[in-house]
């Protein structure tokens, strides 16, 4: 960033650090918020260039300390997305509906205006973007290189860093970086993975019908390019419902956890 000033005050002109915080909603409403560096005279020229699409312009000093602010918030963005996302997971997997837990949050202390604006779309899995994954990996692995110049240990961020790369790697980097939430949350289709009594897998057997045939049959949303690599995991998943008396509670819906994030392409 002083790269950057130095480059344009050497042209005659003046150079303003106008980092924000604000999604797409935000700025169509003049809502942003802003993060500004730069000499007095500067900031004044450029302030009500600035106010048209903000409701507060704060100074914070020289070019390129705004930008490490922006970071900043941004590390406590991407932990909130990130710890609400696992809190989601072990709510689902207590058997209680999200909906109580959204309830809960909103008179905790902790809520936020993030975990207003994400944790209904975690629940609709409405990924949309309004700040993508792409760009919050991009600040976490800034601040990670931060942190590594003054020998810092951030632990939280460099979870959230990870959770994001993993979503990059599974194409999803045009997504809202509230989609680390997919890997963790059963989707609607999750629940023909139900496992068969004891009944059903004795009518399935008298009709003739292989159970490598009744998992395929259950997958048929899977896209052309994933079916090859589900198939055989969804066949085992069959055969191992025959022994479900046999299987403890646990390992039944360890079982089904994975098969629901092979099932939304987390496998």
């Amino acid at each position: 960033m002083r790269a950057a000033a130095e480059i344009v005050e050497r042209r005659g002109a003046q150079f303003v650090e106008a980092s924000f915080t604000g999604s797409k909603p935000a700025a169509e409403k003049g809502e942003l918020v802003y993060y500004v560096g730069g000499t007095e005279a500067a900031l004044r020229e450029a302030r009500p260039i600035l106010e048209a699409s903000s409701k507060a312009i704060i100074e914070i000093g020289t070019v390129g300390q705004a930008s490490a602010i922006k970071i900043a918030t941004n590390m406590i963005t991407a932990a909130s997305a990130q710890a609400a996302a696992e809190a989601l997971a072990l709510v689902q997997a207590s058997g209680l509906p999200l909906e109580k837990f959204v309830e809960a949050m909103r008179a905790n202390a902790s809520y936020s205006g993030t975990l207003a604006l994400k944790l209904p779309k975690m629940l609709d899995r409405d990924f949309e973007p309004q700040f993508s994954v792409k760009h919050m990996l991009k600040d976490m692995q800034i601040a990670s290189q931060i942190a590594l110049s003054h020998y810092l240990d951030l632990g939280v961020t460099a979870a959230a860093r990870d959770q994001l790369l993993e979503q990059m790697q599974w194409g999803h980097g045009d997504d809202d970086y509230s989609s680390v939430a997919r890997k963790y949350l059963h989707e609607p289709a999750a629940a023909f993975y139900e496992e068969p009594s004891t009944v059903e897998q004795d009518e399935q057997t008298d009709a003739g019908q292989s159970t490598t045939g009744s998992a395929e049959s259950e997958t048929q949303s899977v896209e052309p390019q994933d079916a090859g690599s589900q198939q055989p995991l969804l066949g085992f998943a069959a055969a191992a419902s025959g022994a479900a008396n046999e299987t403890t509670g646990l390992r039944r819906g360890f079982l089904k956890q994975l098969l629901s994030r092979f099932s939304s392409g987390q496998g």
